[in-house]
């Protein structure tokens, strides 16, 4: 898996000796090379319909702009509070869980990653599926944690019989990513009784738009670890927060190493805006509603269209178009400055991944789809 090599060389017009220079790189040997994770495009120019990398098409909770517009500049010159405990605290209220089961980080990468580096260190293989979140692989590759996927059924739903051997902790989303699929609290729970020698991460990004969570279960099992975002139904990508519940002996590990490596992760204006978001509970069901209205009502049109798609479950469709390949939809759909997501990979190159946006902005995307289609 390890692929990638970068090697920055000083520019054409240096008074350096090549020769010199270049005459030893065995300290290239000892580098740490992985292949990394390739996020969804950030087009900066005006007038683009971002429609891929899942981002909320609608603000954050009114009360994030007054803290913004509140905060004391002064505070920057002081190291935030390390434990972040307005927004633990916050969160752990929301939840009904103890301060002491929640864990945060600078979004949910951060969080995965920590608990990769914390649980993770068996030699034997971690499990998860192939058609998944793609940064399991890489932060398997970075931690030197061996690791083996699980090949999704037909349908892209899970069976739970391939997580029911020896290994060395287990991780998927639920919904999964990219599919939308949902699996049940009952399969989910399933795996997890029988794994109680490992730790079982359920990655719930997605979870706030029609899924049921399966937070319940971490106050019956030790082993399960559940983690969530700010970034999709909280419309705080841009800030990043993510956390994780789990039962007070997870968190306590994750915690040590955390402060181990770095105390200081998440910034103060960050964990108040974060507290304040968590808090507003009406305003968070009115947009999350919105964006399930929106999905819904997206299924029928790409049906129309002659797409196919799982029953998603997220804040996205996993759609596959019957008349032409996924991958000139992409590419002309991106000449008209709408964006969506295309990975040329095995069994999904067939699907795009079109994250819900506006009314408006599905109308647009809508009418291109029918001139692409129809070409």
């Amino acid at each position: 898996m390890l692929r990638g090599r970068c090697i920055h060389r000083p520019p054409s017009n240096t008074a350096f000796r090549k020769d010199v220079i270049y005459m030893n790189n065995k300290w290239e040997s000892y580098v740490r090379r992985v292949v990394p994770y390739t996020p969804g495009e950030q087009p900066q120019e005006s007038g683009v319909i971002k429609l891929n990398t899942n981002e909320n098409p609608y603000p954050p909770a009114p009360g994030v702009r007054r803290i913004l517009d509140d905060f004391d500049c002064g505070r920057m010159r002081l190291y935030p509070t390390p434990d972040a405990a307005v927004l633990v605290n916050a969160i752990a209220e929301t939840y009904g869980v103890k301060p002491s089961q929640v864990f945060v980080g600078v979004g949910s990468d951060d969080v995965i990653a920590m608990a990769f580096m914390t649980f993770f260190g068996s030699d034997k293989p971690v499990l998860f599926p192939d058609i998944t979140y793609s940064f399991y692989d890489v932060w398997a590759d970075v931690y030197r944690i061996p690791y083996e996927t699980k090949s999704l059924r037909e349908d892209f739903t899970i069976n739970p019989d391939d997580y029911k051997c020896e290994n060395g902790g287990i991780i998927f989303p639920n919904p999964n990513a990219p599919t939308g699929v949902l699996e049940s609290v009952d399969m989910i729970e399933d795996i997890v009784r029988a794994n109680p020698d490992s730790v079982v991460i359920i990655d719930e990004a997605y979870i706030d738009f029609g899924g049921e969570s399966c937070l319940p279960l971490v106050e019956k099992y030790e082993n399960l670890l559940v983690v969530q975002t700010f970034s999709k139904s909280r419309s705080m990508a841009g800030m990043r927060i993510g956390f994780a519940i789990g039962s007070e002996k997870l968190i306590k590990y994750m915690n040590d190493v955390k402060f181990s490596v770095n105390s200081y992760t998440m910034n103060t204006v960050t964990q108040l805006c974060g507290a304040e978001a968590v808090r507003d509970k009406a305003y968070f069901e009115e947009t999350v509603g919105r964006i399930v209205s929106e999905r819904e009502r997206s299924k029928k049109r790409l049906a129309e269209l002659g797409f196919t798609f799982t029953d998603s479950k997220s804040n996205f469709i996993f759609a596959k178009p019957e008349r032409k390949t996924a991958q000139y939809v992409f590419e002309e759909l991106k000449k008209r400055r709408i964006y969506v997501r295309f990975w040329n990979k095995p069994v999904i190159s067939d699907y795009l991944r079109i994250t819900v946006g506006t009314p408006e902005e599905m109308d647009a995307l809508f009418a291109a789809l029918e001139e692409i289609i129809n070409e």
